[in-house]
């Protein structure tokens, strides 16, 4: 009997620390809206410790979040966040299409994406970037640093009842390419044109402002952009970032374990 009480103290245990390690683990819900009908290209996100800022409203683009707002590409991005020493964990992800895995994500399209942090103290802070197509040089991202603080000095998730959410209600052009949706003009994902072949505009990072310029367009897919503005407090996107719960709960081990001692009390 000693033996069998000392193996299920074992048992509960791992479970305990499977359940523990489970609540570390989360994922990245990304929610196209339909206050538009721009798409999304593959988002990318990354978790830091207050001091990955990419970039700056009034401020020139850099290299890595051009690449990012004019064409989607956010390998380069992904590069810079890990060298820097602001991301010591090295958290980040690109999150690609919704159900089918194929990107841009829809108006009304969800994709998903997780992580696992091991010392979340470490890296408290939430950013993230994508293009909005089909434009020219569009994006969406976080131009604070620290504007989405995930986790507390502790470690703590800070979402409320295992969710944090954010609004995603800026739409930013990156002053690096000319707003041009005539044939020639380089918007991206946008039926019939390059998006390589736009002009240079060397200008600095601002609202989006009026993107009526794109209306009419039509995606390869066959999508046409009819809505181009977002009214007052809608969001283009929602970005959740969800605890994953353990989905053997300790309270199911405890009926098993009430099983065992029964069992053993009968033999």
């Amino acid at each position: 009997m000693k033996k069998l009480f000392f193996a299920i103290c074992a048992i509960a245990v791992a479970f305990t620390a499977c359940e523990a390690q489970a609540q570390t683990s989360f994922r990245v819900e990304v929610t196209n809206g339909t206050n538009t009908d721009f798409f999304a290209t593959p988002v990318w996100f990354g978790l830091h410790n207050g001091g990955f800022d990419f970039f700056d409203v009034g401020s020139a683009a850099s290299n890595q979040l051009e690449t990012i707002a004019e064409l989607g590409d956010a390998a380069p991005l992904v590069s810079q966040f890990e060298d820097d020493p602001s991301s010591p964990g090295n958290i980040n992800d690109v999150i690609f299409g919704g159900a089918t895995g194929v990107p841009p994500i829809a108006p009304g399209e969800t994709a998903s994406g997780s992580f696992t942090p091991i010392n979340p103290a470490n890296y408290q802070y939430f950013s993230y970037a994508s293009m909005v197509v089909p434009t020219n040089d569009t994006f969406i991202g976080n131009d604070d640093a620290m504007a989405h603080q995930i986790f507390d000095s502790s470690g703590n998730f800070l979402g409320t009842n295992g969710v944090f959410e954010i609004l995603v209600t800026n739409i930013y052009d990156a002053g690096t390419e000319v707003n041009d949706a005539g044939v020639d003009g380089g918007a991206a994902f946008a039926a019939g044109r390059v998006g390589t072949e736009g002009a240079t505009e060397g200008g600095l990072i601002s609202d989006a402002g009026d993107l009526s310029l794109f209306q009419g367009l039509n995606t390869p897919n066959g999508f046409a952009i009819n809505d181009t503005t977002l009214g007052a407090g809608e969001a283009f996107a929602t970005i959740r970032i969800v605890a994953v719960p353990e989905p053997t709960s300790l309270g199911f081990l405890s009926l098993g374990l009430g099983g065992l001692f029964l069992r053993r009390r009968r033999s």
